[in-house]
């Protein structure tokens, strides 16, 4: 049945500019730019499906049918880790490009805003963490409330971005921004970033459903 309930969610329930607005990862090869504005855009790509969702009324019909209210909530967290772990897994294929074969470029050498490398791809961790743990267990208290929570996670993106674009320039973090070579530094964020994904996710996993189920629909 689960299988069923995420085949619905990717085909039916799904906007398509969520699955569009992945493309918004190659803004890591573009110099010069605060690239990590990237992940807000796929992040605001899935808050279209759930503006579609609550337009549609998608949950009231969900619910009629013969599953769990705790699988509808898992379905659409699943179809949630599905956009961003593609949209991570590009960014890391396209990082590696970036610092492998063009990290000497001038454009990157010569650049002020943050470079593609590990870091990077934690502080695109933490975004997607602040969005699951903000948006989608705002989302859930309710179940058609999408502004407010959205609102809050873009105000914390926000922040997230000015953090990471902040700590290079402070003397002794430098190498954070590091076009080209891998260090200790780099590894740190990235790890930091990784597990605050996995535990804010399932946090608000667990909360989503909690809530979810005192829901009188």
């Amino acid at each position: 049945m689960m299988k069923k309930l995420l085949y619905k969610e990717m085909k039916l329930s799904a906007n398509p500019l969520s699955y569009c607005f992945i493309a918004f990862s190659v803004m890591t090869m573009i110099p010069r730019y605060p690239i990590l504005v990237g992940s807000f855009f796929i992040c605001l790509g899935i808050f279209h499906t759930y503006q579609q969702i609550r337009e549609y009324d998608d949950i009231t019909y969900t619910v009629m049918l013969p599953v769990k209210k705790q699988d509808v909530v898992t379905a659409k967290y699943l179809f949630v880790l599905f956009i961003e772990l593609m949209s991570f897994i590009l960014c890391a294929l396209l990082t590696i490009i970036r610092m492998k074969f063009l990290g000497n470029a001038a454009p990157y050498v010569t650049n002020q805003l943050m470079n593609a490398n590990a870091a990077y791809l934690g502080y695109m961790m933490i975004v997607f963490a602040s969005f699951n743990s903000i948006f989608l267990a705002g989302f859930f208290k309710t179940a058609y409330k999408i502004g407010k929570p959205f609102i809050l996670f873009c105000l914390v993106n926000f922040i997230v971005i000015t953090v990471g674009e902040v700590l290079h320039h402070i003397p002794g973090l430098e190498s954070l921004n590091e076009p080209s070579d891998l260090n200790v530094l780099q590894v740190v964020i990235l790890a930091i970033g990784i597990i605050m994904f996995a535990l804010c996710t399932l946090l608000s996993y667990r909360r989503a459903m909690k809530n979810f189920e005192e829901i009188d629909l």
